[in-house]
């Protein structure tokens, strides 16, 4: 078991898209909204980063058995199982087109990130002069 506070949030995000690469369970420690702390196994599918900056895991939940995401700063610890595959069926994309940021890569997700911190949050043109810096 890796406990999430021992190691960078790089390290952790690094883990995670293995298991999702290699399409293996993943048992989460974590801590919901109302501070109770659960133990689930589920096999991750993506990563996301919200509109508000917070990383998801989008994973199929083998105890509801059913899609449920989990921020990953409550993640508290986590065990990457080795040789045990999915056996839940990833349900069809209800989100539609351009409301949800799905991330694939470390790379990506940095981009991403950099992005949201960085870039300005609408288009600027020639004209605009009084946003020159």
């Amino acid at each position: 078991m890796k406990l999430t506070k021992n190691q960078t949030a790089a390290k952790t995000l690094a883990d995670l898209y293995k298991a999702i690469d290699k399409a293996v369970v993943v048992t989460i420690t974590f801590v919901d909204t109302n501070g109770v702390e659960t133990i689930r196994s589920v096999e991750p599918w993506e990563l996301r980063t919200t509109k508000n900056g917070r990383i998801q895991l989008r994973a199929g939940c083998r105890l509801r058995g059913d899609a449920r995401s989990f921020a990953v700063d409550q993640i508290k610890a986590y065990t990457v199982h080795r040789g045990m595959g999915f056996v839940l069926d990833r349900p069809e994309a209800t989100t539609p087109a351009g409301r949800a940021i799905v991330v694939r890569s470390a790379a990506q997700l940095i981009a991403r990130e950099l992005g949201r911190d960085y870039l300005p949050t609408r288009r600027i043109t020639r004209d605009q002069t009084s946003l020159a810096a």
